[in-house]
């Protein structure tokens, strides 16, 4: 019985020396990694070819319910000279309308009476460009008194898109290789890369003349220039 326990510890206390032999003593540390970060920027210049503004009705009346009468009046008259200019109904929502009483003040700063204001505003989005100057004349000569927030655009951006991604990662690569060989490196392969896309903004420097609205002397003159969509890549290379 002594035999056969002496026997057995001695396998044990082989399997525990295998257990904790040589595998792991001998495991090489993993090699850190080298890493080179750059920006790039790429820029696509496009013409507008969509217009969005604000036009809006602002009337006053003793009562709330005069105001409104006269300002239903006149919106209407604005939408329907609108329309005529060539803006299709799908291109006019309703984007305010609203109601506040403003008191009368006389010169001892005591309340005399109380008027009432009506604002109602639609944002549309004009399509022809050219016809912008000669749309706005017809709503304001239509009773139009509040115009704001003209805001130009292009439909169709996804080409331009893809092209200014394009160019930020050539522009990434150029930056990332020019510092590596300054270095005395070698680029390996891409670790990360991300990327942002700006929403298209007024360009103001670029070259080119400014979009091509056509307007005369009776039309109110609009120039859309042009847009800049920007994207900006932030790649990481291995490198050795």
């Amino acid at each position: 019985m002594r035999t056969k326990f002496f026997a057995f510890a001695i396998l044990a206390f082989a399997l525990v020396l295998s257990a904790c032999g040589p595998t792991t003593i001998n495991q090489a540390a993993p090699e850190n990694l080298r890493t080179l970060n750059v920006n790039g920027v790429g820029q696509v210049y496009l013409t507008p070819d969509l217009a969005y503004i604000n036009i809006g009705v602002n009337t006053q009346g003793p009562s709330a319910s005069d105001a409104v009468t006269t300002n239903k009046e006149k919106s209407n008259a604005v939408i329907e000279a609108i329309k005529a200019a060539g803006v299709d109904a799908k291109d006019i929502h309703t984007t305010n309308f609203s109601i506040w009483s403003n008191p009368q003040y006389d010169e001892l700063g005591q309340v005399t009476g109380t008027n009432y204001v009506v604002d109602n505003t639609v944002n549309i989005t004009v399509r022809d460009l050219d016809s912008l100057g000669d749309l706005l004349d017809s709503a304001i000569s239509a009773g139009a008194n509040s115009i704001y927030s003209i805001q130009f655009d292009v439909e169709n951006k996804d080409e331009a898109t893809k092209e200014a991604r394009t160019k930020a990662v050539e522009d990434a690569k150029v930056q990332a290789q020019a510092l590596a060989e300054a270095a005395g490196l070698t680029l390996v392969e891409i670790q990360t890369i991300n990327f942002y896309d700006s929403s298209p903004l007024p360009y103001f420097e670029g070259k080119g003349g400014g979009g091509g609205v056509a307007t005369d002397a009776a039309a109110v003159p609009i120039q859309p220039g042009q847009l800049a969509i920007s994207v900006t890549v932030n790649i990481t290379y291995a490198i050795k």
